[in-house]
């Protein structure tokens, strides 16, 4: 409900069975000994592919590169048929087989050790939209959750009624995703939308709860949410064009042909992005679109929404801003005259006249409102650290602050369907406490815990210590850092023959002013119980800090983002809690990105490296204007294409670009074949470039799954098995072992 933010672009059972337990001292020194030989030598042995190399060059604003690799890219895209392409993936898909078959049992012992501390047949906490409580549960065994709901006053032991199995929908496909998923507000009709490759193209369909009837309607290639309005009776949905962009806004009417929906609002600016909601009382469907610096926001009456739109103000580069309407006022998150935004409102009369409620503040970054019947609540952090705050209407300035029990957290606002609500359903975590849903009451200023994620395996919390520490980079910046580790490291470390600092893995995204968290994860566990410290670079380019602080890692300054990473892993090192070369790290998407500068930086400082959708061919992507989301990156990254300045920013840190005749260390590399966000060539050819020129004999994985997309293989399972693979492969360069059980080899 709400305000429309913006969208951020922006992306993973018997423990008693398995024995784990790493080698010795010499072989954790050397990285690869006794049984990591036997692993090594497979990869001797196994041949990797060589790709071919085809002259292609390209010249602009007079600088002319060379891109032998360029064939990669299947031009008939989003198709790929080319059988030379499909063959060279298919022949690293091959070689990652090859030199992870030895793994087998070690990472399939990490699987189920992961697996052991999520509870199988978990649940939700039912939450109230409307006359009815909606939550969802997963079974033993399910890879995927069911959605229930039952009238309110139902008696507790009520039995649900399952209004969606995902499962169901799901049997038979190598993948499915479930998009957007809204149920009308009479609770009659449900819509739900699904995708079955990976290309994130879905399909819209309507169910008729009263009945069960799964209306002829159908929506195709569809992207973003499904908002009911005019009385129940039609949807509005955003379409995608051929090239995956979001440009339009339609209205589908239940019983009519898809080819007669109306077009409710069209962008003409191919950089722009659009989407559509309903505001707090469900009164007004707010249009919103925007880049990633501008916005512009349209409303008109949910029950009569082919009428005529508002617009609210202008767009004017640089400025963003999102609404929701309360009692006929509107209010205006916006920062148009502070970095850190400020909250502001307006007559629905003169929309584009704003007063200010809430001052932009150098200290305060205001991330997002939410309106409700008696208060609203601001969101934000303050150094770092979220803060969740009611205030009344009549007197907004003064703070009711929710107080949550640890120093580093991360907490918000989960869902809070009515405006009318006396209580706030909230979620917190720590990198020490497990996902817990509170209710926090408004008028008594208290916090109920309503449940706790349960770790059926097991999990002791004073077992683990986290730290947040503040390390320098080189131009003087003070980047702070999320640290987890077991209190007893040292003796694990020792118990195992290690001496001296232990190995830490390192995770960051830095992009988008998107921020990472100091989250819970059980995953991890498998890492921290190892002797591993973990820990998150909270680098620039992402908003940890506020709206400067992402400002400071985009366009031309985003290099501080490769910097800010780099120099973390070097401070971590000179605190003791690791050692060159002891380091390992992955990211993601942008991510991953971070991970192709970083290796081109300061190779030797890591042991090991993971780069999922890596995206790293970034000049060649920015300056193809037709790929899906090109027009509405530039923002992010600089136009190439008319700047002869980004072209050259661009270049001198482009990771594919930059590979050089150096050592690098041992790597994995994902991609998705269907990726409509990372396309699948990025990590093929730097995976191509690096076989060529690289120095070393390290191991260079790729793994292309090639019935999925940006996230991966779907389904938790599933999902959880690739990390349980990437953190085989962690292990397996650092010098650690797995020891499995009989029961898991079968013996």
């Amino acid at each position: 409900m709400a305000h429309l933010s913006k969208t951020r672009l922006a992306a993973l059972t018997c423990a008693a069975s398995v024995a784990l337990a790493p080698v010795t001292a010499a072989q954790a020194d050397s990285h690869k000994d006794q049984d990591s030989k036997d692993m090594n030598s497979v990869s001797a042995k196994a041949t990797p592919p060589v790709a071919k190399k085809v002259p292609h060059t390209y010249t602009h604003h007079g600088i002319t590169i060379e891109d032998p690799y360029d064939w990669l890219y299947d031009k008939s895209y989003p198709t790929v048929d080319d059988e030379d392409v499909l063959d060279y993936v298919k022949a690293e898909n091959a070689y990652f087989e090859a030199n992870m078959n030895p793994l087998e049992a070690q990472t399939e012992a990490l699987f189920q050790e992961m697996k052991a501390r999520i509870k199988e047949d978990d649940s939700s906490v039912p939450q109230r939209r409307g006359e009815f409580l909606y939550w969802t549960e997963y079974k033993e065994g399910d890879q995927y959750p069911r959605f229930y709901r039952k009238p309110v006053g139902a008696p507790a032991d009520a039995k649900g009624e399952v209004i969606l199995d995902q499962n169901e929908m799901a049997e038979g496909l190598e993948y499915f995703r479930l998009g957007a998923f809204a149920v009308s507000q009479n609770g009659r009709f449900m819509a739900y939308a699904t995708d079955t490759n990976g290309s994130e193209r879905y399909t819209a369909r309507i169910k008729d709860l009263e009945t069960g009837e799964i209306l002829a309607d159908e929506i195709t290639e569809i992207r973003g949410g499904l908002t009911w309005v005019a009385n129940d009776t039609a949807l509005v949905y955003t379409p995608s064009t051929e090239e995956w962009r979001s440009l339009e806004v339609k209205l589908h009417t239940i019983g009519q042909p898809s080819d007669t929906d109306v077009t409710l609002y069209l962008e003409e600016d191919q950089s722009f992005s659009v989407g559509a909601g309903l505001t707090a009382q469900d009164d007004y469907l707010i249009i919103a679109t925007g880049d990633n610096e501008t916005s512009e926001v349209r409303f008109v009456s949910a029950s009569d929404p082919t009428g005529e739109l508002t617009l609210v103000r202008p767009r004017e580069k640089g400025v963003e801003y999102s609404v929701d309407i309360r009692e006929g006022e509107m209010f205006i998150w916006t920062n148009d005259d502070h970095v850190n935004f400020r909250l502001a409102k307006a007559a629905l009369e003169t929309p584009s006249e704003w007063e200010t409620v809430i001052a932009g503040s150098d200290d305060f970054y205001l991330t997002g409102f939410s309106l409700f019947k008696d208060f609203f609540v601001t969101e934000g952090r303050l150094n770092g650290l979220d803060k969740v705050q009611i205030r009344q209407y009549a007197s907004p300035q003064t703070v009711q602050s929710i107080t949550f029990p640890e120093e580093s957290y991360d907490a918000g606002l989960s869902n809070n369907p009515e405006y009318d609500q006396t209580k706030l359903r909230l979620a917190y975590e720590s990198m020490i406490t497990p996902d817990t849903v509170y209710d926090y009451d408004v008028s008594a200023d208290t916090l109920e815990t309503l449940k706790t994620q349960e770790i059926p395996s097991g999990y002791n919390r004073a077992d683990y210590i986290t730290r947040r520490v503040e390390i320098e980079a080189r131009d003087g910046t003070m980047v702070p850092v999320s640290v987890v580790m077991h209190k007893d490291r040292e003796k694990i470390l020792a118990e195992q023959g290690i001496e001296g600092p232990g190995p830490l893995h390192l995770y960051a995204y830095g992009a988008y002013g998107y921020a990472i968290p100091p989250g819970f994860s059980t995953s991890r566990l498998s890492l921290v119980d190892r002797g591993f410290a973990y820990a998150i670079a909270h680098i620039r380019g992402g908003d940890d800090l506020g709206r400067k602080w992402y400002l400071e890692g985009k366009l031309m300054e985003r290099t501080n983002t490769f910097n800010d990473f780099v120099d973390v892993g070097r401070g971590l090192i000179d605190m003791g809690l690791t050692a060159e070369g002891r380091v390992t790290a992955s990211g993601g998407s942008a991510g991953g990105e971070l991970m192709g500068a970083i290796v081109n930086q300061d190779p030797k400082q890591y042991g090991a490296v993971v780069a999922h959708v890596p995206f790293v061919d970034v000049l060649n992507t920015m300056l193809n204007e037709d790929l899906p989301l090109t027009p509405g990156e530039w923002q992010e990254w600089g136009n190439p294409i008319t700047s002869k300045e980004a072209f050259a920013f661009i270049l001198s840190y482009s990771p594919y670009d930059q590979v050089s005749a150096q050592e690098y260390p041992p790597m994995l590399v994902t991609a998705g074949l269907n990726d409509p966000r990372v396309t699948y060539w990025e990590p093929a050819k730097w995976v191509a470039k690096l076989r060529d020129t690289k120095t070393d004999d390290n191991v260079l994985l790729m793994k292309t799954n090639m019935g999925a997309g940006h996230g991966g293989k779907s389904g938790r399972w599933n999902s959880l098995f690739e990390t349980a693979e990437e953190f085989s492969f962690l292990l397996w360069q650092m010098g650690l072992s797995v020891e499995v059980s009989e029961a898991q080899t079968g013996g």
